[in-house]
């Protein structure tokens, strides 16, 4: 099977149920940036050693959940075949991940600047890139439903991506930058 089908060629994609829609369709927006923060959670967890142990099995864990809801999404209501929605569960466990993680860190009540370790910055530029996917999740429901079990678990993810950056420089030694006011 070819890589390349040409299809897309005039700018345009199919949805899983064969209807066409513009690549910048909100739909297309949506899953493509979702995508995008799969590859950047590649990146995150490329350096294992610089992450505790359970970041990167729950990591592995958030990317295969990120394609099943970009089969939800890019997937047509009266389509034939029908992706599972996304569990409930599926939020539950990120929010256990995140206390876990960062009961085993020092608190803070200060803002943060991104950065010290790679794998701190890369968490940092991931969880910006959960907060771009959600707004654009957002403004997909202006045109088609969104579980909010979706809207919940990319939510969750941009929280626990900021305390995946925080462990990851506890854990490599690195000091947190904190925002000093500048005006």
């Amino acid at each position: 099977m070819k890589v390349y089908t040409r299809g897309g060629d005039k700018g345009r994609t199919s949805l899983v149920g064969g209807t066409r829609v513009a690549k910048n369709h909100p739909r297309i927006e949506a899953y493509g940036s979702l995508d995008e923060l799969n590859s950047w959670l590649g990146l995150v967890i490329c350096q294992p050693e610089e992450l505790p142990a359970e970041v990167t099995d729950t990591l592995l864990g958030v990317q295969n959940r990120l394609f099943d809801i970009g089969t939800i999404l890019a997937t047509e209501s009266d389509s034939k075949w029908q992706p599972e929605p996304l569990p409930l569960s599926a939020v539950e466990e990120l929010e256990a991940a995140i206390d876990r993680l960062d009961a085993s860190i020092p608190a803070h009540n200060q803002f943060i600047l991104p950065g010290g370790c790679q794998a701190a910055a890369r968490a940092q530029v991931a969880r910006t890139v959960a907060r771009r996917a959600e707004r654009l999740l957002i403004t997909l429901t202006d045109s088609m439903e969104v579980s909010p079990e979706i809207l919940a678990y990319i939510n969750r993810l941009s929280d626990y991506l900021f305390v995946v950056g925080r462990a990851a420089n506890y854990f490599n030694g690195r000091d947190e930058i904190f925002w000093h006011k500048s005006c």
